[in-house]
């Protein structure tokens, strides 16, 4: 099972590849993606995607939410639930 660093990395990477437009702009575990505006809802179905084929879990959509998808640390503790399923 990988770690929750690693877990952190992967999502941390992931937001700056898929989402981050200005190579200027600090994104950070804690940076806020949904209320900042860094992330949509579109992009939060295809973050939703992400995680469940790079874990091979299932997050269901009430888990789904935006307050769980605002920063990296609030996704990592997500997939970490998931993955201890």
């Amino acid at each position: 099972m990988p770690t929750k660093d690693e877990i952190k990395d992967v999502v941390l990477e992931y937001v700056i590849e898929e989402y981050v437009e200005d190579e200027d702009e600090e994104v950070g575990f804690d940076t806020p993606l949904i209320s900042g505006g860094l992330v949509d809802s579109f992009s939060m179905v295809s973050l939703k995607r992400f995680l469940e084929n790079s874990y091979k879990i299932s997050l269901p959509d009430e888990e789904a939410t935006p307050e769980a998808f605002d920063n990296v640390l609030s996704i990592t503790d997500l997939v970490l639930k998931h993955l201890a399923k």
